[in-house]
């Protein structure tokens, strides 16, 4: 059985993804930034982009009915690696005891380039 989670995004139906889908008792979240209500938040800040990220990723999550805890691994894009302390500390204070197998690499650009960070998720929900 599939489940897709929607965040209600308007970019979910222009692109064709979802938020989160589930099947069986995996749980992938797209790649997400720090977008609420359509607007980027911790501009020029990326431990807060961090933490906002981390929040959507926890709602989709607990949507798909996960918690973070079922965590098993993360992806991280970052437009400046220099900065990867900010985002890694940020990143600790959810997974600090979790610690899913996680990935930070840069790249040349997201989306919007307010855009400093952008995070992927995959959770196993134990049965």
């Amino acid at each position: 059985m599939r489940q897709n989670i929607s965040s209600g995004s308007p970019w979910e139906t222009q692109v064709g993804y979802s938020r989160a889908v589930r099947v069986g008792n995996m749980v992938q979240v797209a790649g997400t930034t720090a977008t609420v209500n359509g607007e980027v938040v911790g501009i020029g800040d990326p431990a807060e982009q961090t933490r906002a990220i981390l929040g959507i990723i926890r709602r989709a999550l607990e949507a798909a009915g996960a918690r973070l805890e079922d965590v098993t691994r993360t992806r991280i894009y970052v437009t400046d690696i220099a900065r990867w302390a900010e985002v890694g500390a940020a990143h600790g204070e959810v997974f600090g005891d979790i610690r899913p197998a996680t990935t930070m690499v840069q790249v040349a650009a997201l989306i919007d380039p307010l855009h400093l960070v952008e995070i992927e998720a995959e959770a196993i929900i134990a049965t």
